[in-house]
């Protein structure tokens, strides 16, 4: 089942992470947010209209609200709702703006964004006259790709290189639906992903019946044989280029 947090527009994607920022055949290198500059001139190399937005895991964090079984009435006071539930959740000190999507009842997908960055975003593509259509974290972006395939129990890795070969990144899991979702800061070398992160997962996800029959990975040409197949993802299939 894909999760849509905004309706899916016909648009040119820009994608943004920590260590480089792709429109187009506009690629160029990046060491963290980019500025306003690198911005447009990214966005520049793309044809006019809506302009659909894949960002970095870490600077779009999410997490599953679970056992919701009752919401607020009225969609502001919803909204607030999950802000709180998500702020309190993340333990985050600046103010995100949020959107929750349910997945299954009672249990809902929650994303956010920084408020200055996302006004950033928002005032750059009024300027450009290039209308925003959907921002979404690269983790949901991957598994929305992989979703029409998901037949059986499964794992991604959406992972974010460092210099020293390390990585941080999201590991999210499925069932009958998305089930679980984790995301680490501190980066890792593979084996330790695999000691520290995967395994106690997989072991979780065992004790629920959902045992997890392949891992993805996106964000890493390679990755060390384990007890799960691996498929790597590479950027022609997330970019939708042809091969």
């Amino acid at each position: 089942m894909k999760l849509r947090l905004l309706a899916p527009p016909e648009a040119s994607l820009l994608w943004l992470e920590g260590h480089r920022i792709i429109a187009g055949n506009h690629r160029r290198p990046l060491s963290g947010l980019p500025t306003e500059d690198q911005l447009a001139q990214a966005l520049s190399a793309l044809p006019p209209g809506p302009t659909r937005w894949v960002v970095e895991d870490l600077w779009t964090p999410s997490v599953l609200l679970r056992e919701l079984t009752e919401l607020p009435k009225g969609a502001e006071a919803q909204e607030a709702f999950f802000r709180w539930r998500f702020m309190q959740a993340m333990a985050l000190d600046s103010p995100h703006f949020v959107q929750a999507l349910e997945v299954e009842p009672g249990t809902w997908l929650a994303s956010g964004i920084r408020d200055d960055f996302r006004e950033s975003v928002l005032q750059l593509g009024l300027r450009l006259d290039r209308s925003l259509h959907a921002l979404t974290p690269r983790w949901l972006h991957l598994y929305n790709l992989l979703a029409p395939s998901l037949n059986l129990p499964g794992m991604l890795l959406s992972l974010s290189p460092t210099e020293s070969g390390q990585y941080s990144g999201t590991l999210v899991a499925w069932g009958r639906t998305l089930c679980l979702l984790r995301q680490w800061s501190e980066p890792l070398a593979p084996e330790a992903w695999i000691e520290e992160r995967i395994a106690p997962s997989a072991a979780f996800l065992q004790r629920e019946s959902r045992t997890p029959q392949q891992l993805f990975i996106y964000g890493a040409a390679s990755w060390p044989e384990g007890t799960l197949p691996v498929r790597i993802l590479d950027d022609r299939l997330v970019l939708g280029e042809t091969p």
